[in-house]
């Protein structure tokens, strides 16, 4: 009987220890920074903290993003187009392809450059004579968004390219 009491009080105190929370630090980049309203005050930090006492930045967004005081070093090569308006919409002409509706104003305005490619938007294939005769990037597809030919980042849905009112 003893070891049966033994037994069970030990099974208690186990299961208590492992219901109590964790008090081990949380992985990187998650959780509360360390150093959470400790900023410098004078409006100058970087990312997207919106706070006027955010981490001290130099302004100009080096390559840095900001996401709750951890700071990221991103390293992004983007692909241009390789090839001008102008080419490209005579391109469009030849097979017909004009004649499209530019996206909303709001839409049009998130489409650049580096950002990825705003949700909701409708995309569309490049047709097939048009796509041979457009440069090939590896890694990389053409797509029509309303007027405009752009250039995406298949793995990140980055906007490599924006050529505009290729289609008008």
């Amino acid at each position: 009987m003893r070891t049966f009491i033994g037994l069970a009080a030990l099974a208690a105190a186990c299961s208590i220890a492992l219901a109590a929370p964790s008090l081990a630090a949380p992985p990187d980049g998650k959780g509360k920074p360390a150093q959470a309203g400790q900023g410098n005050g004078n409006g100058s930090g970087n990312g997207k903290s919106g706070k006027s006492g955010g981490n001290p930045g130099n302004g100009n967004g080096g390559g840095k993003a900001s996401r709750g005081g951890d700071d990221i070093n991103v390293s992004v090569s983007l692909a241009t187009a390789g090839i001008s308006i102008a080419a490209a919409r005579g391109y469009a002409t030849d097979y017909g392809l004009t004649g499209y509706s530019a996206l909303p104003p709001g839409i049009r305005k998130n489409l650049a450059r580096g950002k990825p490619l705003p949700p909701g938007i409708a995309k569309k294939m490049v047709p097939g004579p048009m796509l041979a005769r457009l440069p090939v990037h590896p890694g990389y597809e053409w797509r029509v968004a309303g007027s405009d030919l752009i250039l995406v980042a298949i793995g990140t849905a980055i906007v490599a390219d924006v050529l505009f009112d290729v289609f008008d």
